[in-house]
């Protein structure tokens, strides 16, 4: 005949008695005289042995010692389990004595009024004295239990605060649970497919091993507890998890006992998962600010490098463009074909060059001390025409149409700065746009602020691009391998911007209808005084 298999019950635990999975409500007749009749039993054969010892000495000493002898088994049994073995020991010996010790003998027949009192007199003390006992023996235990799980808990916090990685925190766990409860504690680690994986030793029931197979891994999931028929043994699943991800479950062989002991112990083992679960916050804030500090330094040298590098190549790259402008005004090279071709390449690779050192350096500044603008009055249209001659070289292959509005105000702004936010702008505009397509300039007042707009018929932006303007280093992943850049030309841009209090809006009506950058500087009447100094100058 083949066995059948341990069936197991599961249901979720709460944070009462109700809810919590509990063994059978009836127990088996094994643990039923364990528990509670094997104490009744002791208790009677205690009163059994007082007697025999009174009994072979004479009637009226052994009448004496009657409420003294037959107080030691309440005692005993008041301490040793409790308050109804107790009890019934006080009625067992009440019932004993008035049989075997007061007449007449051998019958709970009692004539003697006083015999009485003191038989009556006798069961109250018995019964107080038990109480008293019995309720002395549970504080004593209540403190025993709690000196000891503060010592726990004080040492599993000092291994806490010592924790530093996931996996110190799990042999935390394990030592702490199978420590206090002294039982079998297992670990199944979450794997990719969010399941979790059974550990590669130690001996697990196989429907611990089946239930753990069947739940999922997620966050915030309650935990759980089964109960193995055969041995009446209730196993709690609880999930080691933080606020973002899930690290493993927890297999806690709580045993088997009472309602109240197990509920107990399924209120500890839920107190040690929260506690787990402050630590893995706490573990993933130190994470993050290490990442974020070595993201610094990491940002600092990069910077420190293209400030650096930037600067060495700034010396012969002048040398390079000098000797081509040169070359090129040279009327033996203008007439030869072939080799003027090549000194415009020349020309032209070493003006790419140029703006990617000057976007390095723009980069290196930003970053170094931030920026601080030099404020004078100056005219938008000054600032846009110089915009484009300085990007004319890539503004070539396109038409460029410049629009100004009437009566445009002067701007208190570091023209310089300005200047430069448009020329990135511009450069962007030719790079995502078509050959032969227009490129729009237009500036125009608008209530209190100034607005320059660079429109495109280019590739246009997506919603989630969009979100991501502004990022440093930021490339969408639809240009990275055909449009060449570093990414910092809007980056840039948005930042010598907002260092002059204005601001910079993109738009698109999508991918592939054009962009439109928009400058909004904030626009000014001038004072006389100043404006009468401009004049002079």
């Amino acid at each position: 005949m083949v066995p059948k298999p341990a069936k197991a019950r599961a249901r979720p635990v709460g944070s009462g008695n109700e809810g919590v999975l509990q063994p059978d409500d009836e127990l088996t007749a094994y643990r039923v005289l364990r528990a509670d009749v094997l104490p009744l039993l002791l208790s009677l054969l205690s009163v059994g042995l007082v007697t025999a010892v009174l009994l072979p000495l004479d009637k009226a000493v052994a009448a004496s010692l009657v409420p003294v002898a037959y107080l030691i088994p309440v005692i005993v049994a008041a301490t040793r389990w409790g308050i109804w073995p107790a009890t019934l020991t006080s009625i067992a010996g009440m019932a004993a004595a008035d049989f075997f010790f007061f007449p007449p003998l051998f019958s709970f027949r009692v004539d003697d009024p006083q015999e009485v009192i003191d038989l009556l007199v006798f069961l109250v003390v018995a019964l107080v004295s038990s109480n008293l006992a019995s309720r002395l023996r549970q504080e004593t235990d209540a403190v025993r239990r709690r000196e000891t799980e503060i010592l726990q808990l004080y040492e599993f916090s000092r291994r806490l605060a010592a924790c530093f990685t996931v996996s110190d925190l799990i042999a935390a766990i394990e030592n702490y649970l199978s420590r206090t409860l002294g039982q079998q504690v297992v670990f199944f680690a979450a794997g990719a497919d969010d399941r979790f994986e059974p550990p590669d030793s130690g001996s697990v029931p196989t429907l611990v091993r089946d239930r753990v197979a069947a739940m999922p891994a997620k966050i915030g999931d309650p935990a759980h507890a089964i109960v193995n028929e055969a041995t009446q043994d209730v196993w709690l699943l609880g999930t080691v998890s933080s606020e973002t991800a899930v690290h493993g479950l927890v297999a806690v062989n709580i045993g088997d006992g009472s309602r109240e002991a197990v509920a107990l112990k399924t209120r500890r083992v839920e107190s040690i998962l929260e506690e787990v679960s402050m630590t893995l916050q706490r573990l993933h804030i130190e994470k993050a600010m290490a990442d974020a500090r070595l993201h610094l330094q990491a940002q600092l040298l990069r910077d420190a490098f293209h400030g650096t590098l930037s600067h060495e190549l700034c010396t012969p790259l002048a040398a390079i463009r000098g000797s081509a402008s040169v070359m090129d005004s040279m009327p033996d090279v203008r007439g030869n074909g072939p080799l003027h071709s090549l000194v415009e390449a020349i020309s032209d690779e070493a003006a790419q060059l140029d703006g990617f050192i000057r976007n390095l350096l723009n980069a290196t500044r930003v970053t170094a001390g931030g920026v601080s603008p030099r404020l004078e009055w100056a005219d938008p249209r000054d600032i846009v025409n110089a915009a484009v001659k300085g990007r004319a070289r890539q503004l070539l292959a396109h038409e460029v149409e410049v629009e100004f509005g009437e009566d445009l105000p002067l701007v208190n702004v570091d023209s310089g700065l300005i200047e430069e936010s448009c020329g990135q702008l511009l450069e962007n505009a030719a790079k995502y746009s078509p050959s032969g397509s227009t490129i729009s300039i237009r500036a125009r007042a608008e209530a209190d602020r100034v607005v320059l707009s660079i429109s495109d018929q280019g590739v246009g932006i997506t919603p989630d691009e969009r979100q991501q303007l502004g990022l440093r280093s930021f490339r969408s992943q639809r240009h990275r391998a055909s449009i060449p850049g570093s990414g910092l030309g809007f980056w840039i841009a948005s930042t010598f911007v907002k260092a002059n209090g204005g601001t910079i809006d993109v738009s698109s009506r999508g991918q592939g209808q054009g962009t439109t950058a928009s400058i909004a500087l904030p626009g000014a009447s001038m004072e006389p005084s100043e404006l009468a100094a401009l004049r002079d100058e």
